[in-house]
């Protein structure tokens, strides 16, 4: 009898035990859900100085679909891969992603991966759901930024003219600085007394300013620009009603009949010789999209030419995009920018052109007969019917 009910004891405790077990797997596999809604996230620099972005998780047709945003710019990221507690996340464009676990807590902890062909980036990377702050303001705006402003980075040779463009709401700032040969994007942040700290990230930037707003509120002192795992380089401004940039090439008027373009290149979707000289091409007007999948505004001049190529192709206008890639491999090029292809719907041939960062010769031998050297990505080219 005694053995009997010791026995019952030991499944009793084995069965409890059980529960126990059980109920802390079930609390775990509770606590490890990806949380829908909006997160706040970091991108670490070893000097402390994150990248903050914030993005918004939800369900989209039975799957789980990320907004990136950046003051009034929303990007979406639907290429989500989860299994157990470990998640990959693909940005659309830029070749960079996320690997991340998703802590007991419901946090994310992992890295950014960025990759240039060969080269490769990383950064750590945390993530908290529930947390709609971007960067924290304490102290009440000194002054208001709104408005252009007169903006150089660097110093000495290295100086390089930009435009600042900002909007300020109570503390809240959003804006950019263009440049000659693009912007950076959409950034967003506060303006914490006379502290100025704008920060942005859409996959191919990570982006993290400061500066001090003097007292006359006209001019931006000891900036820094933090980036990927570079040093910070400097920036000043003065206030400025909108001043031109320097041009990006210094080139005269080009006669009529003096250059003829002339090239060959391989069609990434087809795989065949696409040519200037082509039959496609006579009598007709020729847009050439000088491009990359690594840049992005050559993501928003596609955005307008796609559309627009649809509008007027059958008004004697083609187009053909010529892409300089991070890759010399085909396959791999290829796929980088399959999701300008799909995103975009991209009507037009785009042909390889080749690795324009280890060449920088390359679009010369690209297009011999241009009297430009084309550094600049976007660059557009105009070619009329004679």
């Amino acid at each position: 009898m005694k053995k009997t009910q010791s026995l019952r004891k030991i499944l009793a405790l084995l069965g409890f035990l059980g529960i126990v077990f059980l109920l802390s797997q079930c609390k775990t596999k509770q606590q490890s859900k990806l949380q829908n809604g909006t997160w706040r996230a970091e991108l670490q620099r070893e000097d402390g100085k994150q990248v903050i972005f914030n993005f918004k998780l939800t369900d989209s047709a039975n799957q789980k679909v990320i907004y990136i945003t950046n003051a009034n710019a929303s990007l979406r990221v639907d290429s989500i891969k989860i299994k157990k507690d470990s998640i990959f996340i693909q940005m659309p464009f830029f070749g960079s992603h996320f690997n991340a676990k998703i802590t007991q807590e419901g946090t994310l902890e992992g890295s950014w991966i960025k990759e240039y062909g060969s080269k490769k980036e990383e950064m750590p990377f945390i993530a908290i759901p529930n947390d709609s702050t971007r960067i924290p303001a304490y102290e009440k705006a000194n002054g208001n930024i709104d408005g252009t402003w007169a903006t150089t980075f660097g110093t000495g040779e290295n100086q390089r003219k930009a435009i600042g463009i900002f909007q300020q709401e109570g503390n809240r700032v959003t804006g950019t600085f263009l440049t000659p040969v693009g912007d950076y994007r959409y950034l967003q942040g506060v303006i914490s007394g006379d502290t100025l700290k704008l920060s942005g990230f859409d996959g191919c930037h990570a982006l993290f300013f400061t500066a001090q707003l003097d007292s006359s509120q006209k001019k931006l002192s000891n900036g820094l620009m933090y980036s990927i795992n570079s040093n910070p380089r400097s920036w000043l401004a003065s206030k400025r009603k909108y001043d031109s940039l320097p041009k990006a090439y210094a080139v005269k008027n080009i006669p009529q009949g003096s250059v003829k373009a002339d090239f060959s290149l391989k069609d990434f979707r087809t795989g065949k010789e696409v040519s200037i000289n082509d039959s496609t091409y006579d009598g007709k007007v020729v847009v050439i999209q000088i491009l990359g999948s690594w840049c992005p505004n050559c993501m928003d001049e596609t955005r307008y030419l796609a559309p627009y190529y649809k509008k007027n192709k059958d008004k004697g206008v083609e187009l053909i995009g010529v892409a300089f890639e991070r890759t010399a491999d085909f396959q791999e090029s290829k796929q980088a920018l399959n999701s300008f292809f799909t995103h975009f719907d991209i009507n037009y041939p785009v042909l390889y052109a080749g690795v324009s960062y280890s060449d920088p010769k390359l679009t010369e031998k690209v297009f011999p007969n241009l009297p430009v050297d084309i550094h600049v990505f976007p660059t557009t080219i105009f070619i009329d019917k004679e």
